[in-house]
């Protein structure tokens, strides 16, 4: 087990360096400028905004002095049209929001998804598995674009108590996460379906059938285990995905998550926002997958 999380702590923190270097020298491929305006800014104030924020340096020096203030200080920078205000701060306003939405959207999907999979599972070839699937399929099919709007356009029509826009209530919740959860419901859904059906056709299964062992007993017990070793796997990313917020739920239902930043970042040429944003987003995933990887070793003793 030590070696296990010491093998991940090491591959994501090589995985996080990776990024950060990766992003630092793309975003500043990309056309354009942080001071592009409509307004032409006359070159000696250009010249005194670069040396301000150190983009009048050389690359290499900006990625040294960008990554020693990192590691040494946990500094993301500041953001360049905004004076003062720190990358840090914005991602601390924003991701209380996402972190709500990514729970609730990420409980609704277990909530559904899971036993719909194993209820598949169970039933199969009959009205339920058929049933479960079609709405995986639909999960799956569907984009949040669509999802979204029309649950929006059913709430204000047919549910006047929810609203369809704004995170100034806990009612606001309710519409960006079950859309947002819908959608991995239906991935669970598959994924349950999937590993239950290799698990049950397992030797050790038909034994405990042909011991008499009730169906009931056989499922929770021995089945679960093993059935569920795939959806576990989807949870870790997924989860990071849903804290990150999704920039099309927040635009439908208006919510002031993190989504929305990563696309303002790159229309403004946010370059430290951006960064921030990015290293932030990988640290979850690389900690989702960790917590993924210790939960498969838990209920399957052959990886230990």
């Amino acid at each position: 087990m030590l070696r296990l999380i010491t093998s991940r702590i090491f591959q994501g923190l090589l995985t996080l360096f990776v990024l950060v270097t990766l992003t630092f020298f793309l975003v500043r491929m990309m056309p354009g400028s942080p001071y592009t305006e409509e307004k032409a800014i006359p070159a000696h104030i250009l010249e005194r905004m670069k040396a301000y924020t150190g983009l009048d340096k050389p690359l290499p020096f900006q990625y040294a002095r960008y990554m020693k203030n990192l590691v040494f200080q946990q500094d993301f920078g500041e953001l360049i049209r905004k004076d003062g205000v720190k990358v840090s701060e914005v991602i601390s306003d924003a991701f209380p929001v996402s972190l709500a939405l990514g729970l609730a959207s990420m409980g609704i999907a277990l909530l559904v998804g899971i036993p719909a999979g194993v209820i598949a599972a169970v039933r199969k070839n009959t009205p339920a598995d058929f049933s479960c699937l079609a709405f995986a399929m639909v999960g799956i099919c569907l984009p949040s674009f669509v999802i979204g709007p029309l649950l929006a356009v059913s709430a204000g029509l047919y549910f006047n108590s929810l609203n369809v826009a704004g995170w100034s209530s806990p009612t606001d919740w309710i519409m960006p996460a079950v859309t947002l959860g819908m959608i991995n419901a239906a991935y669970l859904a598959r994924l349950s379906r999937g590993g239950m059906l290799d698990v049950l056709n397992q030797d050790y299964i038909r034994t405990a059938k042909a011991k008499g062992v009730p169906g009931a007993r056989i499922i929770i017990r021995h089945a679960l285990r093993g059935g569920l070793i795939p959806a576990i796997a989807f949870i870790g990313p997924a989860f990071a995905g849903m804290i990150s917020g999704s920039f099309v739920i927040e635009t439908i239902f208006q919510i002031p998550g993190m989504g929305q930043h990563f696309v303002n970042a790159a229309n403004d040429r946010e370059f430290f926002l951006i960064q921030g944003l990015v290293l932030f987003y990988g640290f979850l995933i690389v900690a989702a997958n960790l917590l993924a990887d210790l939960a498969q070793v838990a209920i399957n003793p052959r990886m230990r």
